[in-house]
This record gives C-alpha cells, structure tokens and sequence, in this order.
C-alpha cells in the first residue's frame, strides 16, 4: 500500500506509556495497571492496551494516494480513497474493545494454556470516529440489511497491512457476517480516530474496523482491502485460534472445525480499585471495577460478596459522569462498559467476589474451572481478590 508497509523486524516500533505492564515484546502485547481502567469512563489512548501480532505497520508518507481495495463477490469492485471515507457522515460510537484472552493468568492457574499473560486489564473503552460500514457498502451498490449479495457474498473479510508469522509472513485478517456489515444499528466503523484525536500507530493508523460487542480480534487495525467473500476468513486468526473448547479438548484431540469462530464476548467483570493479595487497613474500603457484554447487551446489575457467594450486596453502576445508569436505555451506551462500585466493609481477610448480570440474564460462571480451556481465552468466571488486614494506604 502506498505511504505504509508492513516491517519484518521491530527495530521502529512507537513509544509506549511507561506505566504499561509488557507481556510481551515481539510482537507487543502490554495492558495497563489495573487502577487506571478506573480513573476514567474513557480510556486514555496511551493507557489503552495493546495487542498485536507482529511489528507494527510504518507509515513513510500518508497522502492522497492512500486507499483500501472494496472487492470479492460484487457487482462494482472499486479503490476507496481516504477522502471518500471522510466524505461519508461521522459517527462516534463509545464502544469497548477487550481481547478474548483477557484474564487469561487466571486460567493458567488451573492448567497450563498458551498465549499472552493478560491480568484483567487487556481491555478498554474509547470514543471511536470514523465512517459506517454500511454506508461504505452502500457506496459499492450493497444495500442496507442485505444478507447476501446477488454474486453470493454473505461475509466481509477485513485485509491488514500487519505481518504475522501465524499467516507465514501473510497479512492478519478477520471476517464479520454481510448481515452485521450492512446493519447500521451495528454501528460497525471504519474509524480514522480514537476519543477525538487521529488514531495514532498502535491503534491502527490511517485507518482500521472496529466490531462493537465482538472479541477484539476482528477489529482489523491498519486495512488493506475489504472482501466480500463466500464463506467465513479462513484465516489462521478465524479458523485456528479464539474459539472455545470445552475443558476436556487438549493439543491432542482438539479439532479446529468443530467449533465456529468466536464473536460476541460473554458477560464479564473485574474489580480493579484493589489488587489481589493487597494489605487494606480494617475499615471501609471502595471496590470499583468494570462490567461489560457483548452484542449490545446492557448490564443489569454487578453482585459483590463477602462470604463465598452466600450474601450479595448490589453495587452501583454508572457510565457517562453524571448520569444516571439504566440497562438498555437510549441514554446509555450500548457497546461500552460500566463502572461499578460498592463500599465494603473490612475488618478481617477477605475474600471480595465480583459477578455480572447482563440484560439477558447472563451471568458469569461461578468457577474458572468450568470454563478452562487449552488457549485461555473467555475467562469470564467471578473474580475475585484477597484482601489481607496489614498497613496500607487504603
């Protein structure tokens, strides 16, 4: 592509916010401390973790001659110029992004798995700016609401300029259904900016998708070319990673095409104000954490207890700052997280548990047991954290 390549090695790679707690250094995977997810509804770009699967694209010059390839099973194949994006109208979607490994640490407790080391912070919620997907289709004669394009094209594969070993030096690449690409209402973007600011490298400069309610591994940072494909990516991403096995697969027996491509991610949630094992002085002590569900579910309620799961206590749920939280509600935004937050009262160790219920009555799993799997990835057991009498600041 014009003005951005792909590297092989990571000798140029962006600076990155001190504080970010590296998994991993090639490729870079880093999350924030927990207590930040807190600070703020919105994430901080430079505080907003970071997952990706080789270097990260560089860009030498960004011009007129920047363009994503529209192709595949359509009547009217065409290049899109970064100005013919921009020409559509924009809108900005509050949405989370959280990797499907997100508390994967946990799970690695119960039996080893493999992939990046994520605490709960793999996760995060911004103000993305950008054009529909929708209406970009619209632009290559694909309706509205179409299931299936008259050539047969039911499934819109994102193309990234980003390099990966898993693709043999091929491009990572992700696929969506024609349904959800050409639903408005799924709010599906090609974004060009991250809460008001041009996305920088990390986040996928010039241009990239963003999937609300979906596992961040089809959000495509740094597009390439959109096809309209018959069949589901048969990338290595789709077929042969986030997907989830029950815990009696592992390496030996696991057949891949058994199990479709993971999207919408489950009810979670994760207390974040404190760390586990921390020392807290006997008292009142604030526990604050996020909740979130995928595919537009709101959250009706975050459970804590302080006695194993026998007594719950409601907390509360706030998203946009002062304003009041209701599931579902026009006033609410339907991809983001919520914060929660209850005051306990401490005066030996203890165990705090956390639990989400979304609008569907979905609720977490009570044991991370339950839920293992040989990747580690949907780790949406209670969370919980111990908390120890001691000397502390708390």
């Amino acid at each position: 592509m014009p003005g951005i390549r792909g590297p092989a090695e990571y000798s140029q790679e962006p600076h990155r916010h001190p504080s970010l707690k590296v998994n991993a250094k090639e490729p870079f995977n880093a999350e924030p401390p927990r207590s930040a997810l807190v600070s703020s509804y919105v994430t901080p770009v430079d505080l907003f973790y970071k997952r990706n699967h080789g270097p990260i694209p560089i860009v030498d010059h960004l011009d007129s001659s920047y363009s994503v390839t529209l192709t595949g099973l359509i009547q009217n194949p065409r290049k899109l110029f970064i100005k013919d994006i921009r020409s559509l109208p924009k809108y900005n979607v509050t949405a989370t992004l959280q990797c499907a490994g997100n508390r994967r640490t946990a799970m690695s407790k119960v039996r080893n798995v493999r992939g990046v080391g994520w605490d709960v912070s793999a996760i995060g919620n911004a103000v993305w700016g950008g054009a529909k997907l929708a209406d970009v289709l619209e632009l290559v004669g694909i309706p509205n609401l179409t299931g299936s394009t008259d050539l047969g094209g039911r499934h819109v594969e994102f193309v990234s300029v980003d390099r990966c070993k898993e693709e043999n030096g091929g491009p990572y690449k992700a696929s969506i259904p024609l349904s959800q690409a050409t639903n408005p209402e799924a709010d599906v973007l090609l974004a060009y900016e991250m809460n008001g600011e041009t996305l920088n490298r990390d986040h996928g400069f010039p241009l990239r998708v963003v999937v609300p309610g979906v596992i961040g591994a089809r959000s495509v940072k740094w597009l390439d070319s959109i096809n309209v494909i018959a069949e589901e990516c048969q990338g290595f991403f789709m077929q042969k990673d986030y997907k989830m096995f029950p815990p009696s697969v592992n390496w030996d027996n696991i057949d891949w095409s058994s199990r479709r491509p993971q999207m919408d991610f489950p009810v979670q949630s994760a207390i974040c104000s404190v760390e586990d094992v921390q020392m807290v002085k006997p008292g009142k002590v604030s526990i604050k954490g996020y909740a979130v569900s995928g595919g537009g579910r709101g959250i009706e309620r975050v459970d804590i207890s302080l006695d194993g799961g026998k007594n719950w206590v409601e907390a509360s749920r706030t998203q946009k700052p002062e304003m009041h939280y209701i599931s579902e509600h026009n006033s609410s935004d339907k991809w983001a997280w919520v914060l929660f937050e209850a005051t306990i009262d401490v005066s030996q160790t203890t165990e705090v548990i956390a639990k989400a219920v979304d609008s569907a009555a979905n609720v977490q799993p009570e044991n991370v047991e339950s839920v293992w799997n040989l990747r580690g990835v949907l780790n949406t057991s209670w969370h919980r954290v111990l908390l120890r009498l001691g000397h502390s600041n708390l």
